[in-house]
């Protein structure tokens, strides 16, 4: 008798488990999909953010430049930096025309 019983609570254990296991892969999926789409949510928001604080830094330039904002200092010093980018890539290109044609130009 003594080991039926211990089959009956091993049965109603084993049961107890499938049934949490079951419960617990559900629950996992749900969540994964609810991770999945914060994550998509969040991506979203960073580059809406990104896409603003690009906006505002052109006003604030735009501005500064009209004279309308106390800025315009500001925004005269990144005027030039960026021109002196420009200046930069401008005679990166002007070496890359001058430099002598690489071993795959030749074979062409």
């Amino acid at each position: 008798m003594a080991d039926k019983s211990a089959i009956t609570l091993l049965e109603s254990r084993i049961r107890q488990l499938l049934d949490d296991h079951r419960r617990l892969a559900g629950l996992c999926a749900e969540l994964t999909a609810e991770r999945d789409a914060l994550k998509a949510a969040n991506r979203s928001l960073e580059e809406r953010s990104r896409e603003l604080d690009a906006r505002v830094a052109r006003i604030e330039l735009a501005e500064g430049l009209a004279g309308g904002n106390r800025d315009r200092e500001q925004a005269r010093a990144r005027v030039n930096r960026l021109m002196r980018e420009v200046d930069k890539c401008i005679a990166l290109l002007g070496k890359a025309e001058t430099l002598p044609p690489t071993q795959t130009d030749e074979t062409r």
